[in-house]
């Protein structure tokens, strides 16, 4: 890859981590806004639905918007308003304040990570799209594991400096963005922003059922990780007794896990066959997940027996997440921006029924966190071997 093409990957990944910067920075202040706000630390736990909701819904007009104004607009809005959204949160005096701000938040934070899987395969092409996404989503997964460190940090001066923080990167991944990366969406290919072309696009993309089934098998593959992030306040300082400051036992092991995966991901790429990595990842993410059950039946709970499950889930995940995505964003390339909010917001509609209901359902015990890590996995299998996709590729 040359070095330019380097220097985009990283204004891509840096614009794609704004969303886990966004919800995981402020994971180990639950307790101290709790107390601060004056409320429950399951209200606090809601500020990521309130978030993850508005997300969800706005990746549908975040990619339909990029195909009819451009990329580098679509990005110049939505960043904007997400720095103005988080100098709210940090000066928000209750909890519905924190709400209304985090929001806002959601609404407008989509916008890099939707507007960046396209410009990807406006970019490149083939073998070289496949190792390009691996990058960025190698460099995506150092955000899970930097912002807790970074928040606990940032704790010791007061919460509020967290939000202040996101304000700041997102201003400056805003200004690296729109200096350094080039406009991939020209006037003369551009489509008529209308409710009516949205909606057309839109029943083209979800009544494509291929186009489903990979989107709900990726969301499914993130969400059974991503259930333990959502549920981390509860399982590292309850279960397995950590402080805020230690929050990166979890996130530094899992992220170390998805950036193994994103580089065996980039070095199968043009060697093996899609069906053989994802045939492999899939096993190996079945007998992960099996394991963490076993591990939460019949030995104590302390971090390396109920972290390293997680860490070694995210190997198979990371591997598979690259070959899906593209496959997806490939049904429809006329309206490949449209088709990234789909298939965006396919995954962060699962991630947020985990957020509202799954998550407060199980994280009373490890073993019922491993136990919807294996529905999610089952999900993830049982979708993805009905899919075209998967029956046409060579093994």
């Amino acid at each position: 890859m040359k070095p330019h093409s380097i220097f985009l990957v990283y204004v891509l990944a840096s614009l794609a981590a704004l969303a886990p910067f966004a919800i995981d920075t402020y994971l180990p202040a639950f307790h101290t806004m709790g107390a601060y706000l004056q409320t429950s630390d399951l209200h606090i736990q809601q500020s990521l639905t309130v978030y993850l909701l508005p997300y969800a819904l706005m990746t549908l007009w975040h990619g339909a918007i990029s195909d009819a104004i451009g990329r580098i607009t679509t990005i110049k809005w939505g960043l904007s308003i997400f720095v103005l959204a988080s100098i709210g949160c940090a000066f928000a005096p209750n909890v519905e304040t924190l709400w209304f701000f985090r929001a806002l938040q959601g609404a407008s934070g989509g916008a890099g990570n939707t507007v960046a899987r396209a410009m990807v395969r406006d970019l490149f092409e083939g073998a070289a799209a496949q190792r390009v996404m691996a990058t960025v989503q190698m460099l995506f997964g150092i955000a899970p594991a930097v912002a807790p460190i970074i928040g606990g940090l940032l704790l010791g001066l007061s919460w509020q400096s967290i939000f202040i923080f996101l304000a700041i990167y997102a201003a400056l991944t805003l200004w690296a963005a729109v200096t350094f990366l080039p406009e991939t969406m020209p006037p003369e290919k551009r489509i008529h922003l209308s409710a009516r072309n949205v909606l057309a696009s839109y029943k083209t993309i979800f009544s494509d059922a291929e186009f489903a089934k990979l989107g709900i098998a990726i969301g499914a593959c993130f969400s059974a990780f991503f259930v333990y992030v959502l549920a981390s306040p509860v399982f590292l300082g309850k279960h397995l007794g950590l402080t805020p400051q230690q929050y990166a036992y979890l996130f530094i092991p899992t992220v170390c896990g998805m950036m193994v995966g994103s580089y065996l991901a980039k070095y199968v790429a043009g060697k093996y066959s899609a069906k053989k990595v994802l045939n492999v990842a899939f096993s190996w993410m079945l007998l992960v997940v099996s394991a963490n059950i076993l591990v939460c039946v019949f030995l104590p709970l302390n971090p390396v027996n109920n972290i390293l499950p997680v860490a070694l889930f995210n190997v198979g995940m990371a591997l598979v997440m690259p070959i899906l995505s593209l496959a997806a964003l490939d049904r429809h390339p006329r309206i490949r921006g449209t088709a990234a909010s789909g298939q965006a917001f396919i995954q962060m509609l699962l991630s947020t029924v985990s957020a509202g209901l799954i998550v407060p359902l199980v994280w009373g015990s490890a073993l019922g966190l491993a136990l919807a890590m294996m529905a999610y996995l089952i999900i993830a299998l049982l979708v993805i071997r009905q899919t075209q996709s998967w029956k046409s590729l060579k093994v």
